[in-house]
């Protein structure tokens, strides 16, 4: 019988069936984020709960993901790739089940933190198996199917639950992910192999509770500054936790022979300049996510379903385009991809900051079509270029700290949009009713509602188009890399 647990070359192994095991794990796990934001009405309501704590289904994911990617890099170099991805398969399904069959609130969230505890290793993982598996030469074609899950997912997601929430309990989004996530716990026992090399890193406490004390501060007090403000005690404590934390923990990864987290990844020039222009392009890119839905259900009125579908053609298209892209990636390199597709996503961004009361469904179905376009050719193929130049040793702690500090940018992103949108909204709502000649009635109270909101958004998507700009002129400094030769790690 075949020996699954013994390392294998890779050179001497099938690769699709390992890749396509994975990227189903990756899918199913960023689909799943993604639902619950539109059923959380039907949720509060059956269960009784308020928006503050329905708000903690998707923060606690959120928190623990943040928490346990950093920490990933440690658990790549102890545990063995098949090992690693079952064990987080495995409690992503239970998870799943836990979260489907929740009597209550409590026993929801419990749900959340074990979904979310699988979750958070898939995608370092699946990084780490791609630069282990391919040669620098065919490594954006891989690349390239990994985008499909992140550019699919994110955009399906909110379209399908809102499909679903119309005429069915919020438990059924569950009971659609278990049986895949099930699946693919099943196919990754029978065919995932260890492809990855473990060197039997010793446990730092320390270290894992300084990473857990910066990133979950960071994290989730810009998570909630967007909304209780930058002032608000919990989030000046939470960020300043955070802050000092983070100095503490990168001071100690410096300095102990074995980090937990290899912040000397930054010493290598591309890899510092792609993750530079990826965390521009990740909070260029939440704009969209954030923003249109705020604009088309709470100003324009629409239903989540026909938010969902508006968001669908671009979904599709960048899902096309992704693989495509990597294959472009092997045959010119990153730079051509990166400057077409960060021109076209700072022009398309520009044309959002014009919306109003009259924009048509066409014209944002076309506009967020043409920008996913761009997406779908600038992510994958720049956080390529930036790991192609680590070397192998670096691996497991280049996935980490990309996908940690794409995280981060998420969260930093949002917080930052949400407070531009918010000021500006609060701005135009004041200028409008001073020009008032009459007291306002409620039609125009709602009306001047609308307007100061539509102007916040599009000064918010103004600021997204300048992260654009800023991307687009970094990406001409990237140069095509090779594996720089391994080193002794410092002491």
């Amino acid at each position: 019988m075949k020996d699954r647990s013994a390392y294998v070359e890779p050179q001497n192994i099938s690769k699709a069936p390992i890749i396509i095991v994975m990227v189903m794990g990756a899918f199913v796990a960023i689909l799943n984020q993604t639902l619950l934001n539109v059923a959380l009405p039907s949720l509060m309501k059956d269960l009784g709960i308020s928006v503050t704590s329905a708000q903690w289904m998707t923060t606690i994911f959120m928190l623990v993901n943040g928490i346990l990617i950093p920490i990933s890099a440690f658990f790549m170099e102890k545990f063995t790739t098949r090992k690693l991805f079952l064990v987080a398969m495995g409690l992503f399904t239970l998870g799943t089940l836990i979260c489907g069959i929740a009597p209550v609130f409590v026993l929801l969230l419990v749900g959340r933190v074990v979904q979310a505890a699988g979750a958070g290793i898939m995608m370092p993982l699946l990084l780490n198996v791609v630069l282990s598996l391919f040669p620098v030469a065919k490594r954006g074609g891989a690349m390239g199917l990994i985008g499909l899950p992140m550019m699919f997912a994110p955009a399906i997601g909110p379209t399908l639950s809102g499909w679903i929430v119309e005429d069915h309990s919020w438990r059924v989004l569950f009971f659609i992910v278990l049986p895949i996530a099930l699946l693919d716990l099943i196919l990754a026992y029978f065919f995932l192999r260890n492809v990855t090399e473990t060197t039997n890193p010793k446990v730092d406490v320390t270290s894992i509770i300084l990473s857990t004390l910066a990133f979950g501060g960071l994290l989730y007090g810009f998570g909630v500054a967007g909304d209780d403000g930058w002032t608000d005690p919990v989030v000046l404590t939470t960020l300043g936790i955070g802050a000092v934390a983070m100095i503490i923990f990168v001071a100690r990864q410096l300095h102990i022979k074995t980090p937990m987290l290899e912040f000397r990844v930054f010493k290598y020039p591309m890899f510092s300049l792609t993750t530079i222009i990826n965390l521009v392009v990740t909070m260029a890119m939440f704009s969209a996510m954030l923003l249109i839905p705020i604009y088309v259900q709470n100003v324009l009125g629409w239903s989540p379903l026909k938010s969902g579908l508006l968001l669908l053609p671009g979904a599709l298209i960048s899902a096309f385009m992704s693989p495509v892209t990597g294959m472009l990636f092997d045959k010119i390199g990153a730079r051509p991809l990166a400057l077409v597709g960060l021109g076209l996503t700072a022009i398309t961004t520009y044309f959002f900051t014009d919306l109003s009361m009259d924009t048509t469904f066409r014209f944002m179905l076309l506009l967020y079509a043409a920008r996913m376009i761009g997406i779908s050719m600038i992510m994958m193929p720049i956080m390529t270029a930036g790991l192609n130049q680590l070397p192998k040793r670096l691996y497991s702690h280049g996935t980490a700290m990309a996908n940690t500090l794409r995280q981060m940018a998420g969260a930093i992103g949002t917080a930052f949009l949400v407070t531009i949108m918010s000021t500006q909204a609060a701005q135009s709502a004041k200028d409008l009713a001073a020009d008032l000649t009459a007291p306002p009635t409620k039609e125009v109270m709602l009306h001047i509602q609308n307007l100061s909101t539509i102007d916040g958004i599009n000064h918010a998507f103004m600021v997204a188009t300048v992260f654009a700009v800023i991307g687009f002129i970094l990406s001409f400094f990237i140069k095509k890399t090779v594996p720089m030769e391994d080193e002794e790690p410092a002491n």
